[in-house]
């Protein structure tokens, strides 16, 4: 069920993450140029990330380490095969989104990748670090 409960959390990214790419591609290429705007959409996008898990994933789920490395892997699985399924009904060959986990070309969607796989340990760690 908490599995259930944090993909709540996870259906959250995509907005998230709709809206940063329209930054990148209306605001950010036009002053930053390609290389540069795909690299910084790609951190910024692992900071809302990070900061939508902080602020939502403890609501609605009681954490524990190893339950946030199965929700952190189960947002993971479910970001790839989403980006490939709208990728793929977009019409975007699949050479082409293989392509985007290579960061040599500026792309840093592995960086987002790896944000959504550990943020809920982090948020698990941090928050009960914090406790008393």
């Amino acid at each position: 069920m908490n599995i259930l409960k944090s993909i709540a959390v996870w259906a959250c990214f995509i907005p998230l993450a709709i809206l940063n790419g329209g930054l990148r591609e209306h605001v950010l290429t036009e002053i930053m140029g390609d290389l540069r705007s795909l690299a910084a959409s790609g951190v910024s996008l692992s900071g809302l990330i990070l900061l939508a898990t902080w602020l939502l994933l403890p609501r609605l789920v009681e954490l524990t380490p190893k339950l946030s490395m199965a929700i952190g892997g189960a947002w993971t699985l479910l970001t790839v095969l989403f980006e490939f399924a709208f990728g793929l009904a977009s019409g975007i060959p699949v050479s082409q989104l293989v392509a985007s986990y290579n960061p040599s070309t500026g792309n840093l969607w592995l960086l987002v990748l790896t944000t959504t796989a550990l943020s809920p340990a982090i948020v698990c760690f941090a928050k009960k670090k914090k406790q008393p």
